[in-house]
């Protein structure tokens, strides 16, 4: 077997994973970093889902390689693509003029950028990134990770990656598990957090929905029907509890108030149809020519999928619930294409075109990998929890954290989750992110790298959003770099005055913002 030995390894490619090693390498260190997939980037690039971001992005709210990354897409669109002149002169330039997101764009693009960053690291064999590798065993000695076994999924060869400092960015937290690091998976109960939102008993198989997106254009006149998906009969028909309709039609729930909703395709009651949501190609930002249509990915209620978990179950069970969530995408663009009622009386998009490009070329045309909203969560020092953040429960303003990492802000918001509960949708003020949420209660050398962070199932809804995840992955790169220098332990950083004061300033120096101006709940 192969040994590598580096100073911080990086199990899982996703955006905390990048913004981990960046902030690692920039300080002098080595970093190793496994992907499992084709693309590092996660949410952002391999589950295709365009950024999840607050109100005052494009001014303040995120760290400056975060700002950085968001720049260089919007640059490599200037620099590359032929847009409009119009287009190409608009500061907060939106590719796709979604309205989700004040900067929809091709995962692609994302991609290219991520390597353009993390290049010169690699060049300087700072950084030495590994894909498609996935971790399957991790050896400790007493409260210590001291080397993570990746498998090559093309190659089949195993390599033992030893480090000084491990971090876990993987999707769903697998290197916690294998590493038997004290975690939560699921909903906690009312009873051990006190939320008034969590559910009445802890139930790690209630989970919230993963989705598979996927990218489509459409071409009127055009026939590209795919074939029948196997499981189409049984999602065409099927009616969710608590839900308006049949779960392939046009009225979904409004996740503030679970009233019925009817958004069409390119119409919709509130102004706001399907097609524009998660738009990543408007045609009118380029010149005429350029492309055939508009590009939208389909990351919509009715392919989310919580009719089972995928997080903590055994390979069986996993395997057959992620089947079944492709199924589901694939049956919801096929209902798309030859059942969906038209406003004009018709049925069906025939024009409706898979774009499997957009996401790799992969077999089935959908992305790579699940959008992933929920993973484990470490057992922490100190646990983020709704009564923290929720505006409803603190209307004079969120919690301040003298251990401010880093800050975000996202509503508190869960899809429906596997035991049936609908949408929650709350009120949140701009939050801090707390060194005690990044600290294992027992491991000394192991942190979070994104959503497995010290937060429970209901403030995850805030803390899971893209710059967020960059941010607790930022601060964990540069904390394994700081504890690397001084030779202390994570845990002595947030418990050492001096040595807190001393990170914090690092932060500060390295552009991370650790506390809000006043601002208003979102």
């Amino acid at each position: 077997m192969e040994v590598l030995r580096t100073d911080v390894a990086i199990i899982g490619g996703g955006l905390g994973a990048c913004a981990a090693a960046l902030g690692a390498a920039r300080a002098g260190y080595r970093v190793v970093l496994t992907e499992e997939t084709h693309w590092i980037g996660g949410q952002l690039t391999n589950q295709a889902v365009p950024p999840d971001e607050h109100p005052w992005i494009e001014d303040f709210g995120a760290t400056a390689s975060y700002r950085a990354l968001r720049n260089g897409i919007r640059g490599y669109y200037r620099a590359h693509l032929p847009l409009t002149p119009v287009a190409r002169a608009e500061k907060h330039l939106n590719p796709g003029n979604g309205w989700v997101s004040r900067l929809c764009h091709d995962p692609r693009i994302a991609v290219a950028v991520l390597h353009q960053m993390i290049a010169p690291y690699q060049l300087s064999g700072k950084m030495f990134v590994m894909h498609p590798h996935r971790p399957i065993a991790a050896w400790t000695h007493g409260d210590r990770v001291t080397g993570v076994v990746v498998r090559g999924l093309e190659s089949g060869r195993d390599t033992l990656i030893e480090a000084s400092f491990f971090i876990d960015a993987t999707p769903q937290g697998e290197l916690l598990d294998l590493a038997g690091v004290e975690h939560v998976v699921g909903a906690e109960s009312r009873a051990d957090t006190g939320e008034p939102h969590a559910a009445e008993t802890a139930d790690p198989k209630d989970q919230q929905a993963i989705t598979v997106c996927f990218a489509m254009e459409y071409l009127p006149g055009e026939d590209h029907t795919i074939d029948k998906p196997r499981q189409y009969e049984l999602w065409r028909d099927y009616r969710p509890p608590n839900w308006p309709g049949s779960l392939l039609g046009w009225t979904t729930s409004r996740p503030e108030t679970h009233e019925p909703l009817t958004r069409y395709l390119f119409e919709a009651e509130d102004g706001r149809p399907w097609w524009h949501f998660r738009r990543i190609l408007d045609v009118s930002n380029f010149e005429q020519g350029f492309a055939a249509s508009d590009i939208s990915v389909v990351n919509w209620p009715q392919n989310d999928y919580w009719f089972g978990p995928v997080c903590g179950v055994d390979e069986v069970e996993q395997a057959r619930n992620l089947e079944a969530a492709r199924q589901l995408s694939l049956s919801l663009l096929y209902w798309l294409q030859t059942e969906a009622p038209r406003p004009d009386g018709g049925v069906g998009y025939r024009g409706l075109h898979l774009r499997r490009d957009v996401v790799g070329g992969t077999v089935d045309g959908l992305a790579p990998a699940p959008y992933i909203r929920e993973s484990r969560r470490i057992r922490a020092e100190f646990t983020v929890l709704e009564q923290h953040i929720a505006h409803p429960l603190r209307p004079d303003g969120p919690e301040f954290f003298a251990d401010s990492v880093g800050i975000g802000c996202y509503r508190i918001d869960l899809h429906p989750r596997t035991s049936g509960a609908r949408y929650l949708d709350l009120g949140c003020w701009p939050f801090q992110i707390p060194l005690g949420s990044l600290l294992p209660v027992r491991a000394e050398n192991l942190l979070p790298g994104g959503k497995n962070l010290g937060v429970t199932q209901i403030t995850n809804g805030a803390y899971r959003v893209h710059h967020v995840e960059w941010n607790v992955g930022e601060a964990a790169g540069l904390l394994a770099a700081f504890c690397l220098e001084r030779k202390v332990l994570p845990r002595s950083v947030r418990s050492r005055k001096t040595l807190l004061d001393d990170f914090q300033s690092l932060l500060r120096k390295q552009g991370i913002p650790l506390s809000w101006p006043s601002l208003s709940p979102l």
